[in-house]
């Protein structure tokens, strides 16, 4: 089941369309209050958030979910009302695992769908990466850095773990778009550079280690 809370009722109905016709279940709501009875009766596997909405906004709504056991771990994809680069920090920063910018395309949609629901299934290995300061149990899905846990939004987990399991290798932007969100991903590689800005910020100290190669991409270093 996924849910789409959007106040916006061409859109709601077009992508709801859209997605019942591709195989998935899906139900749609307008306002948060409509939202939260059903998330009482049912937790969806995956989230459509709009950021603009009646009643609440979805960044609060955002992060009431993250704080919340039964949801922290909820897969949520973001819609934004404009190719910001504050509502994407601010949606990513607040928890958000994926952020669509409008107008956007039903199949850019339903692509992004697919790969952020292929890697929440997906399962860890009992490996423990550590490098840098930063601790990562994969199987538990932890990152601990300087010794304290550190939640980290599932792109950003999975862009750390990929650095830490290739200390010192460079990867291109195009290389992280394709192994952290997927091959059949059509964004812009600027999404890449908006997480590890948000990533920097949340591991502190430990954002020295993932370094810039300009014009290319980055790399993690234990130097």
């Amino acid at each position: 089941m996924i849910y789409m809370l959007e106040d916006d009722s061409g859109i709601r109905n077009f992508v709801l369309y859209a997605l019942n016709n591709t195989g998935f279940e899906a139900e749609g709501f307008e306002c948060p209050s409509e939202f939260y009875k059903a998330m009482n009766e049912r937790i969806p596997e995956l989230l459509l958030l709009d950021i603009m909405l009646p009643e609440e906004d979805g960044i609060s709504i955002l992060k009431k979910l993250r704080a919340d056991e039964k949801t922290n771990k909820l897969p949520i994809i973001m819609l934004t009302a404009k190719d910001t680069e504050f509502d994407a920090v601010t949606g990513l920063d607040s928890g958000a695992d994926d952020y669509i910018p409008k107008p956007f395309g039903t199949m850019e949609l339903i692509s992004r769908i697919k790969a952020l629901l292929r890697r929440t299934a997906g399962s860890g290995t009992d490996n423990i990466l550590s490098a840098g300061g930063i601790t990562i149990d994969t199987k538990r899905r932890e990152v601990k850095v300087g010794g304290e846990y550190t939640p980290l939004t599932l792109k950003e987990y999975e862009v750390l773990v990929l650095l830490l399991k290739n200390v010192g290798k460079v990867f291109s932007r195009d290389e992280l778009l394709q192994k952290v969100w997927g091959f059949d991903f059509t964004g812009e590689s600027r999404t890449v550079d908006v997480h590890i800005r948000t990533l920097r910020a949340k591991i502190g100290e430990s954002s020295r280690h993932i370094v810039t190669i300009r014009g290319v991409g980055y790399r993690f270093s234990e130097d």
